[in-house]
């Protein structure tokens, strides 16, 4: 009996890696004999490079950059050696977790901070680049990250540009002469779960701008810089990507990291997967075991659950999800290969005691799995 172990962290509570180990210690008291293997996986979000870098092996590295508002923070990012691929969670240096919610300020926040990060990767000798830009703090269009990478950008007066989104309604000229050589000897992979555009009702501004601190005249004043950001990049870059889907994303840094660097877009699952080799781990596979904080309509939209029963279908692998709460419309993920889904709590309990008693739950779920599934394999 083979089974895969690939879920998701569980915010506030475990790393995936901690998450993949409690179901194993679950499937192996009852079934001591099956084959279980762990695969920590994420989707771009949060836990990204942690997963990749506990199935590859690789090494984590540290980075003092600019935070979202200009304040030091040390920022975390991945390396594996082999293949010279460096992992950036954005929201290490720009994320919205480094904001306390009363000093939110989408006008002011830059990315500036991811710039250095992949600057840092850069400096690695990196040859390939994934970007995971879930959790963002910013809706700067990625200005900040491309100024940190040598991009010039000057007001009508001829002055750089100060941090944030709201700033680029004054953008006048665009340099690119100090842009960095070594970029365009980079591959560059955007790792994310949304599929925004940059402006408009669906962009980056309107969707995301209100929970980092815009209120709705800002919302209007931000999605207009932008616009006129994008407009002026049009006249210097090779294509105008503000329309491509996921353009959006990380309020804007999508958009840049395909203008300046070239960056493909990808559903994060699908980019980890393909890291730590979860294709060739399920194939011939009896069973995947996934799961997520809060399992519901919202996975459809690309997070990990998703992505694995997508993957798990192509070998004809059934998958069941552990999640930490069962939410609105999670059935219908029945429809795309998922056979069943449980949640952790065995009884009423707080949000606070489920988390801090996930490993137990975990465990408990995963064996009353294992003997279900034991009674239906005759075994």
């Amino acid at each position: 009996m083979k089974i895969i172990i690939a879920p998701d962290s569980f915010k506030d509570s475990l790393s995936a890696e901690g998450v993949a180990q409690a179901i194993a210690d679950g499937l192996a008291e009852v079934w001591p004999q099956a084959q279980l293997i762990q695969c920590p996986m994420a989707d771009g979000g949060e836990g990204t490079v942690a997963a990749v870098l506990a199935a590859c092996h690789g090494e984590l590295r540290r980075r003092t950059v600019r935070g979202p508002l200009g304040n030091p923070v040390e920022a975390h990012w991945g390396w594996l050696a082999d293949s010279h691929t460096a992992i950036i969670e954005m929201a290490e240096a720009s994320g919205l977790q480094l904001v306390p919610p009363e000093a939110r300020d989408a006008c002011r926040t830059s990315t500036f901070g991811t710039g250095e990060l992949i600057h840092a990767a850069l400096e690695a000798g990196a040859r390939r680049i994934i970007l995971a830009i879930g959790g963002s703090a910013t809706n700067d269009g990625g200005a900040g990250a491309m100024q940190a990478l040598g991009v010039q950008l000057f007001d009508a007066d001829d002055r750089v540009l100060p941090p944030g989104g709201l700033a680029l309604a004054q953008l006048a000229r665009i340099g690119l002469d100090s842009l960095d050589p070594r970029l365009a000897q980079v591959r560059f992979d955007i790792a994310a779960d949304v599929n925004n555009p940059l402006c408009g009702p669906h962009g980056a501004s309107a969707i995301f701008g209100p929970q980092k601190g815009a209120g709705p005249q800002q919302v209007q004043q931000l999605d207009a810089a932008l616009g006129h950001f994008a407009d002026h990049c049009a006249r210097v870059l090779p294509r105008d990507v503000r329309d491509e889907p996921g353009s959006g994303a990380a309020g804007g840094l999508g958009f840049a990291a395909k203008a300046f660097l070239g960056a493909r877009f990808r559903a994060g699952v699908e980019v980890v997967a393909d890291l730590v080799g979860l294709d060739a781990a399920i194939h011939g596979a009896d069973l995947v075991i996934t799961g997520e904080g809060q399992f519901d309509a919202q996975t459809l939209r690309g997070k990990t659950p998703f992505g694995i029963a997508r993957i798990a279908r192509q070998h004809g692998v059934p998958v069941i999800v552990i999640a930490g709460t069962l939410g609105d419309g999670y059935a219908q993920m029945y429809q795309h290969g998922v056979a069943a889904a449980f949640a952790l709590p065995s009884g009423p309990m707080s949000l606070v005691q489920a988390c801090n008693e996930a490993p137990r739950l975990l465990r408990e779920r995963a064996a009353d799995i294992a003997r279900v599934w034991r009674v239906a394999a005759g075994r």
